[in-house]
């Protein structure tokens, strides 16, 4: 049996008895205590658990970010849309009467999609990498329809560049032209299936714009290499080619930041950020050039340039935002958590 100790508040060291009340103090001093601090402001409850931050076990990101690297898989986004751009913009040269500028499309699409199949094998490691995803056709796998859709077009693009610049065999360039025109609208816009099925917030959120993101890149570039290299009498088509690719990527980019909400932040922040703006600061250059230097081959050269340095920025930005979001755990929970608030009709978690 204790002994109890006297002070001035009261004894200490009892044991309450078994009349105590649950839940109460028997200790004058602890009941006087609070009393004090429920007469002094009404202290609100403390929290017990800290604020959620958004990290994972041991610093480590939820996602593991892409292993592609730079600057062989952007380039190779760009190059594949600016080869896709030229080979159309080449056919429709070519059934126009536009000699010279169908040659100088027909040796762009050549020449960027045999630089995009050396930076796919570059990043890959080993050429023999490459081949083996030629071993199956995959629908259902962009890379495997990628892969195919790149084995058959090099050899089209560079068979019709090839008649255009020496001036023989011309029904076999007329036939490799179309067959290169006929690939050239997947070749363009397949990468943005690519990235999209992947895990990464920023790239799978846009899923559904990303496409015509790509394709009125690829045509925007495509565009701007005609008017930089095309004859001013003849780079008509290109210029509308150039006005109509960088409208669809504009808006379809609009649409997509507006719906993707918080996974859209990497493309206004950071590397990617930059790199986005820049590419509409060039686009609007680019434009006003082709508007204005109708008459002018300088000028018209220059938007040329503007634009497909603008298409190539935006690739760029698309391929750092979505490491971006890899990197960051808040790209992956938030949204999480806003499905599953949508979907039970709760609140979100903050």
């Amino acid at each position: 049996m204790s002994e109890a100790e006297v002070t001035r508040a009261g004894l200490r060291g009892v044991r309450p008895g078994r009349d105590a009340t649950p839940g109460t103090d028997s200790t004058p001093r602890t009941q006087a205590g609070r009393r004090r601090r429920g007469r002094a402001g009404h202290r609100a409850e403390q929290p017990m658990v800290p604020k959620a931050d958004f990290t994972s076990y041991y610093g480590k990101p939820i996602l593991n970010p892409p292993v592609w690297s730079s600057p062989d898989i952007p380039g190779y986004l760009f190059l594949g849309g600016l080869a896709g751009g030229s080979s159309l913009l080449a056919a429709g040269a070519q059934l126009t009467g536009r000699p010279a500028l169908a040659g100088v499309t027909k040796t762009a699409a050549a020449g960027a999609a045999g630089l995009a199949l050396v930076a796919l094998v570059h990043d890959l490691g080993r050429p023999a990498r490459f081949l083996n995803m030629l071993r199956v056709f995959k629908p259902t796998s962009p890379m495997s329809v990628g892969s195919w859709l790149l084995s058959a077009y090099v050899p089209m693009a560079g068979t019709a560049a090839a008649c255009a610049l020496t001036g023989r065999l011309p029904r076999i360039g007329t036939a490799a032209t179309a067959g290169a025109a006929l690939l050239a609208p997947g070749l363009a816009a397949y990468t943005a299936a690519l990235i999209s099925d992947t895990a990464v917030p920023a790239w799978h959120a846009g899923h559904r714009e990303m496409p015509f993101v790509f394709a009125g890149s690829a045509a925007m570039a495509a565009g701007g290499f005609g008017l930089l290299a095309a004859p001013r009498g003849e780079n008509v088509p290109a210029r509308n080619l150039a006005l109509f690719g960088l409208g669809t990527e504009a808006i379809a980019f609009e649409l997509m930041t507006r719906r993707t909400g918080l996974a859209a932040e990497p493309y206004r922040t950071g590397r990617g950020g930059a790199y986005i703006r820049a590419g509409q600061a060039l686009s609007v250059l680019g434009a006003a050039g082709a508007l204005l230097g109708t008459r002018s081959g300088i000028i018209s050269a220059l938007s040329g340039a503007s634009l497909l340095a603008a298409s190539a920025a935006t690739r760029w930005g698309v391929f750092h935002a979505g490491l971006a979001s890899a990197r960051d755990p808040k790209y992956t929970v938030v949204p999480q958590r806003d499905r599953l608030a949508s979907r039970t009709g709760s609140p979100s978690a903050p």
